[in-house]
């Protein structure tokens, strides 16, 4: 009859319990059910294992597929992670960056960090970059003085403080 899978499965029943409870990520999980189903007869075709995992049939054949060729070691092998698109900002820039930041003159704006960018590095990169870089990956601040009012007497601040310490 068309639509059952047709597969040879090496594991007994045991191993593949012993699988699925020593299962570390759900990935592996499903995979390892959809073999013990088919092992046990639970299930026939393809279309009900991706009912009953609430995937696509073509995700499952795939998987079946890794089975057939190279085995459970073959289906619950994990992807590579190929690190995606590389930074923009060298690592030893970024090491110097740091440097800067911890610096008691810092800067003053993300614009400021831009323009050193170029000048020192010959680095053009976006202002948002440059923001999520010092914000969220260095976890820094910039060093930005609190304003002073323009009639503020400079007398009355150092009195101020002289009589505030005792």
């Amino acid at each position: 009859m068309s639509g059952r899978v047709k597969i040879e499965i090496n594991e007994s029943e045991e191993t593949l319990k012993q699988l699925l409870k020593n299962a570390s990520t759900p990935q592996e999980k499903e995979r390892i059910q959809t073999i013990y189903w088919l092992k046990i007869k639970t299930v026939e075709t393809v279309k009900q294992i991706a009912i009953m995992l609430g995937r696509n049939r073509v995700t499952v054949q795939k998987w079946l597929h890794k089975y057939r060729t190279g085995g459970m070691n073959l289906l619950l092998e994990r992807k590579k992670n190929l690190g995606g698109r590389p930074t923009s900002i060298p690592t030893d820039v970024i090491e110097k960056l740091k440097e800067e930041l911890q610096k008691s003159e810092g800067f003053q704006s993300y614009g400021e960090i831009q323009v050193w960018l170029k000048t020192c590095f010959d680095i053009d990169v976006a202002y948002r970059t440059v923001h999520q870089l010092v914000r969220y990956k260095l976890k820094s601040k910039l060093k930005v003085t609190r304003p002073l009012h323009i009639k503020q007497n400079k007398e009355s601040k150092e009195t101020f403080k002289k009589n505030s310490h005792t």
